[in-house]
């Protein structure tokens, strides 16, 4: 389990996060939403490590402030947003780099690392692109990429800022495909940040939404995706109707006239 409590997060005399608390279970997925600067990516980055924070971070008793970066790495994998990767590496050494934290002393690759990697590539349909560059490949490819590094990284908990930014809808829906059965099949705790509401409702066990860093309000979509409370966060009126063909809420705009 990922357990954040009471995280807070400042830029100056600016506060991003305002004591913000969560739990993801293994094998479930929590998605974030909320409106743009609402702090869902500030939120990814604290839990991640990447940024400073107030509060704590644990799992299965471990407090993540007192692990070294290395040790971090050994429990959360996380899929940025919107990142470069070097363009002339292959995706073969792009994948690798999530061994880093199990490498020895003079950082040599052993044959259960390369396995690891070869099986990550495999879980996201990537395998075949092993020896292309980085810079050759899609937005969708390069997605599946970072997916294969996260995984490889061999830990029980993943964080993912809003992995379906940019691509078309083909691929969000493999991309969410894929990381629900990693959540579900191997038993993953998945913390997700998700721009689409509609999205979120079809793949999230559990829905969080923030405005102005802080959560308000939490639990299944359909307890969630309430008209009122999206209207409010949005400022933008909502209807929210049965989806048609799946037991989860549709969020549509309101029609006008």
């Amino acid at each position: 389990m990922l357990k954040i409590q009471s995280l807070s997060v400042s830029y100056g005399s600016r506060q991003i996060l305002h004591q913000v608390s969560l739990d993801v279970a293994s094998g479930e997925i929590l998605a974030l939403i909320g409106p743009n600067g609402a702090g869902k990516s500030t939120l990814i980055r604290a839990a991640s490590g990447v940024i400073h924070y107030a509060g704590h971070v644990r799992t299965n008793g471990y407090d993540f402030a007192a692990l070294s970066p290395i040790q971090r790495a050994k429990y959360i994998a996380t899929v940025p947003q919107a990142v470069a990767l070097p363009p002339a590496f292959t995706v073969w050494e792009t994948v690798i780099l999530g061994r880093t934290p199990y490498l020895g002393f003079l950082g040599q690759v052993s044959e259960k690392d390369e396995e690891t990697a070869r099986q990550s590539l495999e879980r996201v349909n990537a395998l075949h692109l092993a020896e292309r560059r980085v810079g050759e490949l899609s937005g969708g490819e390069q997605q599946r990429v970072l997916l294969a590094r996260a995984l490889c990284q061999s830990t029980p908990i993943l964080l993912l800022d809003e992995p379906t930014a940019h691509l078309d809808l083909q691929y969000q829906v493999s991309l969410l495909e894929l990381v629900t059965d990693l959540a579900h099949r191997d038993n993953l705790a998945v913390l997700i940040a998700l721009h689409d509401l509609n999205l979120a409702a079809h793949y999230a066990d559990r829905i969080a939404l923030m405005v102005a860093g802080s959560i308000k309000a939490m639990g299944k979509p359909k307890e969630v995706l309430r008209p009122e409370l999206i209207a409010e966060a949005y400022c933008l009126p909502v209807q929210v109707i049965p989806h048609p063909f799946l037991d989860v809420p549709l969020v549509l705009p309101e029609a006008k006239g």
